[in-house]
């Protein structure tokens, strides 16, 4: 009964869903976009598309929704995602919006001061590959918080490692869906409200009924297309400079107002300290999100955690060698083309669409209909990955483990899980209205900020240190935290930026040049003047841990217990 109960409740949600899609053309014909923007705007190829990929999805949410009844099936699909498909998926995590629209603008804007970007994410992977995969899957469980708490006092923890990781999904999840709202609203002539409701809506679907396993596929699917359109983009943009690099490079720096310029570093990035700042965002950052860590433990075994990790960053080392391409072949072609620029000489939509502009031009209706198609998708899939992480830590880390204090049913749990998908989808709407005309870039910064500064230096401590004590922890996790929020209100993108003053308080964009030094500090003195007889009994069991996360024999038994 309760199975027939839910596929009921999914083919409804189904059907709602796709009505609500295919209706809205009847929206976008009789929008008030006008002039070059409408005629993107009403894109039939983009709107067949993307209904095509909300079925595809849909159904195979329906499909793993029969599969998907506990909570390890939920949090990481059982743990049976091959590593090559959970490698791509996770490069589906990781590839976001903000990825092809986002890098893409600022090589088109910056020139190769754009590629202090790519270079710091690439640099995050070995990382992640060497030093924390293997490791992170012998230990945990579902989450990194997990990992965390793992020989400490999970009670005092948990509660506030789920703090700072709510606070990085929830600024993700902002930047993700504004950045839907903003293409959307440019492409297809949807209101913005209309368009934040529907992504979150398929984002409750595919979470609520679909869990790990659905989301992974979703992942899947669009890291393909996603890697496909950018191919064919950049074939398309090699045919035009005869398959010469440097000609792209050459035409770019003749088109470019600033010349040369554009290929030397510094315009951004103007003192050794900023590059420093920009570069632990992007390593620590990377290694806190819970959202990627989170794939680690949907495959069988550590092993298969590592090649997991491999077959991500091969991805999406190809990938971010595409955009390089992109970028600066857009900044060669539509720089001052006039069909993609308005009356004041702006980019229409904006210079995050860049990527879509070029892409009609070498494509027209039906190349850009297929990337903005791709590029939706991204989000979608994007976003999936964060709220099934955040229902992970409000219903596994919250719940389970510190209100209920493990005494809890898989049934029970299962189901505060659903609520708090729910509940996420709606204060993804309420945020996305509210976050509307803020700066896409300014949030996404926060998220990366505040997993750099809260979450990266306990979780490598915790595996690295066998000094660590909870207090320790907890100092770092909350000194890292508040730096973090306090610098960025402090600093140029909220000062100056968004409150309009004429200097910052703190010189600096990105906050990690203080705020993470900061938490490795705290976390190392207050753990060392830890004097009490749980500190010592904590440090006398880092060994087992140091062994069982090299090893991974009896890692079931350790975490169940």
């Amino acid at each position: 009964m309760m199975l027939k109960n839910k596929r009921r409740n999914v083919s409804l949600l189904f059907l709602t869903a796709i009505s609500l899609f295919l209706t809205q053309p009847m929206a976008w014909a009789a929008g008030s976009i006008s002039g070059d923007v409408a005629k993107q705007a009403l894109n039939i190829p983009a709107i067949v598309i993307f209904i095509l990929f909300v079925l595809v999805t849909l159904v195979i949410t329906y499909w793993a929704a029969r599969k998907t009844s506990t909570t390890k099936e939920f949090y990481t699909a059982g743990g049976g995602i091959p590593a090559w498909q959970n490698g791509v998926a996770i490069s589906g995590d990781f590839l976001s919006a903000a990825t092809l629209l986002g890098i893409t603008s600022s090589i088109y804007v910056m020139g190769v001061d754009g590629l202090a970007i790519i270079a710091g994410t690439l640099g995050a992977w070995p990382v992640v590959l060497f030093l924390i995969a293997e490791r992170l899957r012998n230990l945990g469980r579902f989450t990194f918080i997990d990992v965390v708490s793992f020989r400490l006092s999970a009670s005092k923890i948990r509660p506030l490692a789920a703090v700072s990781s709510l606070f990085v999904l929830v600024f993700y999840l902002i930047a993700q869906l504004v950045g839907a709202g903003k293409l959307v609203q440019l492409l297809f002539g949807l209101d913005y409200l209309v368009a934040i409701i529907s992504v979150s809506l398929l984002m409750v679907v595919y979470v609520a009924f679909g869990g790990m396993l659905a989301a992974t596929w979703v992942q899947f699917i669009k890291s393909v297309l996603l890697v496909a359109g950018g191919t064919i983009l950049a074939l398309l943009l090699l045919i035009q400079f005869d398959f010469d690099f440097g000609k792209i490079f050459t035409s770019a720096v003749e088109t470019h107002p600033k010349g040369g310029a554009i290929v030397e570093v510094g315009g951004w990035l103007k003192d050794p300290l900023s590059v420093i700042s920009l570069g632990m965002t992007l390593l620590f950052g990377f290694i806190g999100l819970p959202h990627i860590l989170m794939r680690l433990f949907t495959v069988k075994d550590a092993a298969a955690s590592r090649k997991s990790a491999f077959y991500a960053i091969s991805i999406i080392g190809y990938f971010q060698l595409l955009i390089i391409l992109i970028g600066f072949g857009a900044l060669s072609l539509i720089m001052f083309n006039g069909n993609y620029h308005d009356a004041a000489g702006d980019m229409i939509g904006g210079n995050n669409m860049a990527v879509l502009h070029v892409s009609h031009l070498l494509g027209g209706d039906i190349l850009l209909g297929f990337i903005a198609a791709v590029t939706f998708a991204t989000i979608l899939a994007v976003v999936s990955g964060l709220t099934i992480s955040a229902a992970a830590t409000i219903a596994h880390d919250l719940y389970a483990g510190t209100f209920a204090k493990g005494k809890v049913t898989e049934k029970k749990e299962m189901i505060v899980s659903k609520i708090a998908v729910v509940g996420t989808g709606v204060l993804a709407i309420i945020m996305g209205v509210v976050f509307e005309h803020q700066n896409v870039v300014f949030v996404s910064n926060l998220a990366m900020a505040i997993a750099a500064s809260a979450n990266a230096p306990v979780l490598i401590m915790a595996m690295f240190w066998g000094g660590l004590t909870t207090r320790g922890a907890i100092a770092g996790i909350v000194l890292g935290l508040a730096s973090s929020l306090l610098l960025i209100v402090l600093g140029p993108q909220v000062m100056v930026e968004v409150l309009g003053m004429e200097q910052a308080i703190f010189p600096y964009a990105y906050p990690t040049v203080v705020s993470v030094p900061l938490a490795f500090l705290s976390i190392w003195y207050f753990s060392i003047s830890d004097k009490s007889e749980s500190a010592a009994a904590e440090r006398l069991t880092y060994q087992d841990q140091f062994v069982l996360s090299e090893t991974g024999i009896g890692v079931q038994d350790a975490v169940e217990h």
